[in-house]
């Protein structure tokens, strides 16, 4: 023994006396060179196999556990350079088949404390039988705590379980597993009961086609619970479930096919696609809807929507559409939507509303302005009302909103993304007529601009067939790769109008031959923007056109090419891509050197001297090649401009007009409305779109189509 370690030989009867000394005063510490004995292990720190705590009521586990427990030795009685250290003492005791006490112990070895001290009990331990356990503390002089089943501990207990519980079965009446026909419906809910013969059963884990996996517990060990699930799609569906027991052990897999039919059509579906001068709406499902005088058919539609007209409402007060009948029981799960585009945002408008009992709408779906920034959407059920999306007086939008008494939870869609919800709304009755294009209060908030497509369903609509419903994907129009041609004009990929060289434009080819056969050429030309050829613009006159637009700037549209600059640091600004009229770009993209940004500019009207509306990003030119690509989004009255597939700008913009000029490479309109700012260098890969390209479409924008 060292003579540090030896002034700690104490007699038992110091050690406790010490002991009972620091327990009278817990402020004082002992007298140097008396041991303390450890703490009492807590039960709240001794857990089996980690996750269950100590308790008198036997916990069952798989197999023989891993039992831990948690012990410190004070340190009051150490010397300043001293540590002190802790093991544990486990002992677990049962009663043998032949009656009599069986034990094991294990003493763990000393460790810093305070510490979590562990035995992984042996094997051979009996199963289906109650296992107790207890544990104390030992210091590194032999000295114990008391057990920790010592009042007030509790003696801890286990039952190991070697038997898995029996399957689980499933029985659903909406979408039973009859190997047969189609069940339910796309946004029908269904409930699947779960139950197991085994009686100590105590959760089920499920997974709907593989999904994330659910668990849900019965109220108790080995009853049957309930669960609800909604499919989104017609198509054979799988349910896997797989019992628990209170041990932890699974059961084998159980596994329940369903094939689900397709949703159930709209209640109510007008297309409003009416010939001009129809004194009604005739009706897809539903009654018709009588049109007042406010109401002009024949009405342009949105692009690329499947649809050929819509309703023009006027904002006055006979200025809607209604079946004079209910449409839904609100009350109950229901969703509306419908094509739209304002006039104007300046007032709340209604696009669609249900008469309630009071004299008041039950609902409203339509839009409210902001005091400061663009007109929101709205969709209002009884006294809560849920707003998002940007409104654009002139731009389409499609409109979707939700009920569902499920979970009572209220949802606004626009243009099939959900941009609002909330949950505990309270039903509400609405037993009046069906409104298109007004509702009660709010002077009628009628609207004023074009309607089409109202549908009304009287089960959930998905966010899938939201979204289908609410997408307008951009199309390919135009698709110039620039290759040379004799008469200098490009023809466009999908049979457009062609661009033609005007000035000094031509065509680049790097001519790699005269390298190989010059002995001194060190350095090959640099290779086209793309293929064989690009576009080459002296910086003086020299640009491409069409000879008519290509796309309708009042609509949505992308826009974009492939440039390479002549040098990297220009001496001036200059425009790579523009389209307007005469006098004016309805829009330009344009580099400004003096500012080292890239810089889209749209004009609020096509006179001299119009509004601008100007959005840049930092940038600088580089030895390779740019993509630079504007988009326009209508609906939601937005701007952006991505260069090398990052946005670097983007604003809100509701002021879009259809330009009726050429598509222009390589130039714009300068402040006197002359055209200027050429660009010096190479264009190739020109790509026009009708519609919005999104964020993860804009990389790959030169192979789209």
């Amino acid at each position: 023994m060292n003579t540090h370690s030896g002034r700690r030989a104490r007699t038992a009867a110091a050690t406790g006396l010490a002991a009972a000394l620091l327990a009278a005063a817990p402020g004082v510490a002992t007298a140097a060179g008396e041991n303390l004995p450890p703490l009492r292990p807590s039960t709240d720190t001794l857990t089996v196999d980690a996750a269950k705590t100590c308790s008198d009521e036997p916990v069952h586990v798989p197999r023989a556990p891993e039992l831990r427990a948690v012990v410190e030795d004070p340190a009051e009685d150490n010397e300043g350079w001293e540590t002190n250290g802790a093991g544990a003492e486990f002992e677990l005791w049962w009663t043998g088949a032949d009656g009599t006490e069986q034990r094991r112990t294990h003493t763990s070895g000393i460790v810093h404390s305070p510490v979590t001290q562990l035995w992984r009990t042996p094997s051979d331990l009996p199963a289906d039988t109650v296992v107790s356990w207890h544990v104390r503390a030992v210091d590194d002089e032999g000295a114990t705590s008391a057990w920790s089943d010592q009042t007030p501990g509790t003696t801890c207990r286990f039952v190991i379980d070697t038997v898995n519980p029996e399957p689980a079965t499933v029985v659903s009446e909406q979408y039973p597993d009859d190997g047969g026909g189609w069940h339910g419906g796309v946004g029908v809910y269904g409930s699947f009961t779960f139950d197991s013969p085994s009686e100590d059963v105590v959760e089920y884990v499920y997974s709907f086609l593989g999904s994330v996996p659910g668990r849900v517990r019965p109220e108790e060990p080995g009853g049957p619970v309930t669960v609800r699930w909604m499919p989104e799609e017609s198509k054979p569906y799988y349910l896997e479930v797989t019992a628990v027991d209170r041990a932890g052990r699974p059961s084998s897999r159980t596994t329940h096919w369903m094939r689900v039919a397709a949703g159930r059509a709209p209640v109510a579906h007008w297309t409003l696609a009416d010939p001009a001068g129809a004194d009604a709406a005739a009706a897809e499902a539903g009654p018709a809807a009588r049109a007042e005088d406010g109401v002009v058919f024949g009405a342009p539609a949105p692009s690329r929507t499947g649809l050929t007209s819509t309703v023009s409402l006027d904002g006055r007060g006979n200025g809607y559409l209604t079946p004079d009948a209910p449409a839904t029981d609100t009350a109950e799960t229901f969703a509306l939507s419908a094509w739209v585009r304002p006039a104007a945002t300046d007032a709340p408008m209604t696009v669609a509303s249900q008469d309630a009992a009071d004299g008041t709408s039950a609902f409203t779906l339509g839009l409210r302005p902001t005091a400061d920034g663009p007109a929101t959407w709205a969709f209002r059920y009884g006294g809560t009302t849920l707003t998002g999306g940007s409104a654009s007086a002139g731009g389409w939008a499609h409109l979707t909103g939700l009920y569902d008494t499920e979970d009572d939870t209220l949802r606004l869609y626009v243009n099939g993304e959900e941009v609002a919800s909330e949950t505990g709304v309270a039903p509400t009755s609405a037993p009046g007529a069906f409104q298109i294009g007004r509702a009660r209060g709010d002077a009628g908030a009628r609207w004023r601009g074009e309607i089409g497509d109202v549908r009304v369903w009287d089960r959930v609509v998905p966010r899938k067939e939201i979204e289908r419903m609410g997408s307008r994907p951009a199309e390919l129009v135009a698709a110039w790769d620039i290759e040379r041609t004799d008469d200098g004009v490009i023809p466009d990929r999908e049979g457009g109008e062609p661009l033609t060289l005007h000035g000094g434009a031509g065509f680049y080819t790097p001519d790699y031959d005269a390298c190989f056969e010059d002995p001194e050429c060190l350095e090959f030309p640099a290779g086209a923007l793309d293929g064989d050829d690009h576009l080459a613009l002296d910086g003086t006159g020299g640009h491409a056109a069409t000879d008519g637009p290509v796309v309708d700037t009042a609509d949505s549209y992308s826009v974009g090419l492939r440039v390479r600059f002549a040098a990297t640091t220009p001496d001036r600004p200059m425009t790579v891509l523009s389209q307007g009229d005469a006098d004016s770009d309805a829009f330009r993209v344009r580099y400004d050197p003096a500012a080292s940004e890239w810089q889209l500019v749209v004009t609020h009207g096509g006179e001299p001297g119009a509004e601008e509306t100007v959005v840049a990003g930092p940038g600088a030119p580089t030895s390779s090649s740019d993509e630079v690509i504007v988009v326009h989004d209508d609906s939601e009255g937005r701007i952006t401009l991505y260069v090398g597939g990052e946005a670097v700008a983007t604003a809100g913009f509701g002021a879009s007009r259809s330009a009726p000029g050429p598509l222009q490479i390589g130039r714009g309109h300068t402040a006197d409305g002359g055209w200027g700012e050429y660009f010096h260098g190479g264009a190739d890969t020109v790509r026009v779109f009708s519609g919005a390209l999104t964020a993860s479409q804009v990389p790959s924008f030169a192979h789209l189509g």
